[in-house]
Order: structure tokens, then sequence, then C-alpha cells
């Protein structure tokens, strides 16, 4: 039976890291996706979060036709905490930040889902972050069900010292609520390898030693080869998939990418080495073009130098506004969501879009994009590359046999081609768009589940 908990007389802290060491950098480079200021969502433009997540589920569920009641259940979460926790700083004086932790369903196994903290952290946004985890994980068919955390905070107000502490206050507050076969906690925006390495630590002086507890750990404490690649990965295999039901192929094709964090800057390098164009990249420091290619490798090693693109020798700085809406054949929106709207969805030139990042396209923008003709491959599948490299570190730490990062590739490309026959199938069946079909597809085993388990009874 479902249930709310709500802990209002914890506190916890929000924690994230700072850029201080090269290791510490390629962690944030994870993690906060390197936004421009043209990627935060305009809010009077695009929907709230969870109203546009309920909104799919409740046409997807439509489609399948699920009974009223089945259908609340699926929308309720299992389980919503809110915690709040006070740390002394480095200067002697107390911080305090509330955080959350949504449990959304458990029918198909333990919730999963990352931890971000951000100064924009609220609770719809985490509460439809867990439940589109939850179709997620059902679209990519892994034994998971949805969670999604989340802490209110500027990471840049906190030294390393602190966040550590505040991790770890974190973990002793939600310790008895998670665990490896009930909520498997992973990053994300604002958090990375580091802070998973102490949420283990932490929660293992309860528990004894847990490295399945969380996913996206270093390797040294159990982490996979091939997860700091895997939804950048996960998103060139996702594209080809589509590319090739259209009798095309990623070489020649003109990229646009907004975002160029890990999920970015590791889809742009992939990309780049099948032959595909990269024309233009945003980040926190503004967005360059190129119309012949970006050097994609230099960019890399020039934004690891110099914390961003900007200053760039092989390209032309240009209005971070306008990196949407740049001509290309493809568009992959690889940060924050809400990014694309009914304001910007009529210049929007690329003939596909490749949501890198979670809810990156407003309904509304959606329909536009729909009658423009414009091919839309959802988020709950093209970016479902971090959550199965997740899904595979957790089985490795579980049996404690480590694979190599050949076979953690090769699996990935598997769950992910058979994801988009599936995907594919779907929207045959009920002749609906492709993200339809994702959410028909994930609501569909979710129910399923659920119904076999004795829903009602």
């Amino acid at each position: 039976m479902k249930h709310i908990y709500t802990n209002t007389n914890t506190k916890c802290v929000g924690i994230s890291l700072y850029i201080y060491t090269h290791l510490q950098y390629q962690e944030s480079h994870f993690s906060v996706a390197f936004l421009s200021k043209s990627n935060k969502p305009k809010n009077k433009n695009t929907m709230n979060a969870l109203a546009a997540t309920n909104r799919n589920f409740k046409l997807a569920s439509r489609l399948l036709g699920l009974d009223s009641k089945l259908e609340q259940s699926l929308l309720i979460p299992f389980r919503e905490i809110k915690v709040e926790c006070t740390i002394p700083k480095d200067d002697g004086t107390l911080a305090s930040f509330v955080g959350f932790r949504v449990q959304h369903d458990n029918a198909r196994g333990p919730m999963k889902g990352g931890i971000r903290y951000h100064p924009e952290v609220e609770p719809d946004e985490v509460n439809a972050l867990a439940q589109l985890m939850t179709w997620k994980t059902a679209v990519a068919k892994i034994p998971y069900g949805g969670a999604k955390g989340g802490i209110g905070c500027d990471t840049s107000e906190l030294s390393i010292s602190e966040l550590e502490r505040l991790t770890r206050v974190f973990t002793q507050k939600i310790h008895d609520l998670i665990g490896i076969h009930t909520d498997v906690p992973a990053p994300d925006m604002g958090t990375g390898s580091q802070t998973m390495a102490w949420i283990l630590d932490e929660y293992s002086k309860f528990h004894g030693h847990s490295p399945a507890i969380v996913t996206g750990k270093p390797i040294d404490l159990g982490g996979s080869l091939g997860r700091d690649a895997a939804t950048g990965r996960g998103v060139l295999f996702a594209t080809e998939a589509l590319l090739n039901e259209h009798g095309k192929s990623i070489a020649g094709q003109r990229f646009v990418i907004q975002g160029f964090g890990n999920v970015g800057s590791w889809a742009a390098k992939l990309i780049n080495e099948k032959g595909g164009k990269i024309v233009a990249v945003s980040d926190v420091t503004g967005a360059i073009k190129n119309k012949n290619g970006i050097d994609i490798s230099g960019l890399i090693e020039h934004t690891e130098e110099n914390i961003g693109a900007k200053g760039f020798d092989g390209a032309d700085a240009i209005d971070p506004d306008s990196v949407l809406v740049e001509d290309c054949d493809i568009l992959i929106p690889a940060a924050l969501g809400g990014v694309i709207h009914r304001e910007n969805a009529n210049e929007i030139k690329a003939k596909f879009v490749i949501e890198g990042a979670n809810h990156p396209t407003d309904p509304e923008a959606d329909e536009i994009l729909r009658k423009k003709g414009v091919v839309i491959l959802p988020d709950i599948y093209a970016n479902s590359g971090g959550v199965i490299v997740s899904y595979f570190e957790w089985v490795q730490n579980i049996q404690g046999f480590m694979w190599d990062e050949e076979k953690v590739n090769k699996e990935l490309k598997s769950y992910m081609t058979r994801g988009f026959k599936d995907l594919k199938e779907m929207c045959k069946t009920h002749s609906c768009d492709l993200r339809m079909g994702a959410f028909s597809l994930g609501v569909n085993r979710v129910a399923q589940a659920t119904v076999i388990r004795g829903w009602g009874s």
C-alpha cells in the first residue's frame, strides 16, 4: 500500500562538489552540465515539471485504457521524505538547507534515482523526476522503480569539508529509508563520484560494507567501468537507432548540443568519432559556432583548462539564447529542463531532437514541433544510458564480479537497441508519436507488475 512519509523533525543540508582539482572538475563536469544562462527554464513560458509529467502519464494511461483507480495509484508516490539538517560551517556558524527524497514506485524492483544539489531544487521538480525514473527504468526493461532526491543549495558557498559533513549528515537522516534492495541513489546535477563515496562510507557505518547502496562510485570503491560515459554513449546509440529508422546514419549529420557537461561532451565526442559534425555548442560560459564543424577534442581540452567553452579559438562566439535555434539536422538539449517552449519552438530548425536532458521540451512546444514534422526522441528513452549502466554497476557489486569496459558498452548497446524496438512497437500498436510510445511502454510495464503483485487485494 502506498503511503506518504514526511519527516519534519530531522534536519538536512544541501550537498555538492567544488571544482577544486582535475578529479573534482571531472565530477562537476559530470554533474553540472555547464549550463548557459539561457538554458534555465523561463517560468512564464514553461509548464510546471510535475504538471507536464502528469499530463504525459495521463495521456499514456488513456491510450492503455487503465482503470482510473489503478491510474491514481500509479501516480501517487510510494513515499515522500523531507529533511532538514544543520551543520557547523568552517567559520563556526550554522547553516541549514532542506533536502528531499521522493520514492515513487517499487512494483518492478528497488527504487532508483539520482540526488541533485542545485539552488532551484523544489518538491514538485523532485516528484516529477522520481516519476520519470519509474517510467524510464521500465522502458529500459531493468528491474528498478523510480526515485529522486535533491537539496536546494548554492555549492559555491560550501567548502569541501563542509560538503563532506553535509553529505554524511544527509545520509544519517535517510539511511534507514534507502537500501541495496530498497532505494539506490546515484549522482545527478551538482553531485559526483566523491559524493557517492561519502554516502557509501556513512551508510556502511550503520549497515556494514555495502558497495551496492549507490552507483556512480569511484572505480576503486566498486564503480563500473564505462559509467562516466554511459549517458552520452546511450544518446549516441539512441540517435543511431532513430536515424537508422529513417534511412540515415550519424556520418554527415550536423549537430547542435546545448549543455557541454558530462552528457553533452561525451555525446559530442562519440558522435564526432562516428563522422557527425558538431556545428554549435553552449555551456555556462557561453556559446560557440563553427559551420564547418567544431574540433571536439580541442574543445574538451579547452574546457578542462578554462572551465568552459568561452574563448575557444576554433569557433565563433554566439548569443547563448540562439544556440537552440541554430541551423542543424539534429538538436541535443543536454542541460536543464524546460528549455524548449512555446516562445522558441517555432524557430527550431532541427529535423530531430534527441532529449539528452530530463524534460527539456515543454508540452506546448512538443505540439508545435510535432506539427512542424520535427521528430523528438523522448528523454525517458534517449538519456537512459546512465541508469542502465548504473544497473550494471549494481549487479556487479551484488555479484562481487566486475566487468571489463568492452562488456559494459556491448550490453549498453544491446539494451538501447532493444529499447528502441520495443518503443517503436508500442507506437505502432497505439498509433502515437515516440513520446507517447515511450510513456505507454513504461506505464504499461509498471501497471502489469502492479496488478500481478496483487494490486487491490
